[in-house]
């Protein structure tokens, strides 16, 4: 097997952070990311990237009130219930681009080597206080049916919401075969929000710079009880004008990681959201493209593929066969 560069990306817009952070503090990255994907979709073909897009199931709706018609009849039960997005569906706007894309979900099923994916219907945290399995398999069996209503086919890949992995025998009761996993080292671990200190936070930032725990690469994974895990390797930070001077290491990071992979024949999967260039969007989007010039040079040397999750989990399947 060829080493694998895979990308999986968190396309959420509001849903994502609604219960962190303001509209006012965050509106801008989730208003410009409307302009990100589609040229993330253009580097992509540019670059013949096969990506996965983990889309939350809210965005794919043409109108309110034919959201409000397909809510599970199970919603997460969270003991704090600012976490859940159901109260604020009714105060919503028809056609908010802060909390609907429904052009956009389309644009991506359209393009060729991009996976849309789930990141569940709501937006939803599987290891939160007083939510369970069957809410879950609730929530993801509405993402299923708005897909396939949409577009005739089931989903097949998952990303937590804040990377939280849990109830795996829901996710394949609801007919997923992988899921974005966290990666080994505990600084990547698989939290709460309460669970989050201040210290990790600090040495996650500067194992973006720094190699401090490794590359994170791994060979092409067995399935589980059906199931393919495919953790994270690396989260491509947004660009930051205070860290510019930095961004040689943050390239050089990456790209050591993924020829890692290259010459071992393992698997280096990068991941982000789209709202995360809705800000600095040029600045971002020439960064990857020095990344993906990076992965064309390691196909060219190596062989490296380029494959989205249901890619890399179907060789996987059939490996395990």
């Amino acid at each position: 097997m060829a080493g694998i560069f895979t990308i999986s990306l968190d396309f959420e817009l509001y849903w994502g952070v609604r219960d962190q952070l303001s509209l006012e503090a965050y509106g801008a990255n989730v208003r410009g990311a409307h302009q990100a994907v589609p040229r993330l979709l253009e580097l992509f073909v540019e670059y013949g990237i096969h990506a996965t897009w983990a889309t939350v199931g809210f965005l794919f709706y043409e109108t309110k009130a034919a959201l409000l018609e397909d809510l599970p009849g199970l919603q997460p039960g969270y003991a704090n219930p600012k976490l859940s997005p159901y109260p604020v569906l009714e105060s919503l706007s028809c056609g908010d681009p802060h909390y609907f894309a429904p052009g956009l979900v389309a644009q991506i099923q359209a393009t060729p080597g991009q996976e849309l994916a789930s990141h569940t219907f709501c937006h939803y945290y599987a290891l939160e206080a007083g939510q369970t399995a069957e809410q879950f398999q609730a929530d993801l069996e509405a993402a299923q049916r708005v897909a396939h209503r949409r577009f005739g086919r089931p989903l097949h890949s998952l990303v937590f919401p804040r990377n939280q992995a849990n109830h795996l025998e829901a996710l394949q009761n609801a007919g997923f075969k992988t899921y974005r996993g966290n990666p080994p080292d505990g600084l990547y671990g698989a939290y709460t929000e309460d669970q989050q200190t201040p210290v990790p936070r600090i040495l996650r930032l500067l194992d973006t710079y720094l190699n401090l725990t490794g590359h994170h690469t791994y060979p092409l994974p067995k399935p589980q009880d059906g199931l393919v895990n495919l953790p994270s390797s690396r989260f491509l930070r947004p660009y930051s004008p205070r860290l510019a001077w930095l961004e040689p290491l943050r390239l050089s990071r990456i790209v050591r990681s993924m020829e890692q992979a290259a010459r071992t024949h393992q698997i280096y999967h990068l991941w982000w959201h789209p709202e995360n260039f809705g800000v600095h969007l040029e600045e971002n989007l020439a960064f990857l493209r020095r990344v993906l010039e990076g992965f064309k040079a390691l196909q060219s040397r190596y062989q490296m593929q380029s494959l989205n999750m249901g890619e890399i989990a179907a060789q996987a399947q059939e490996a395990g066969a």
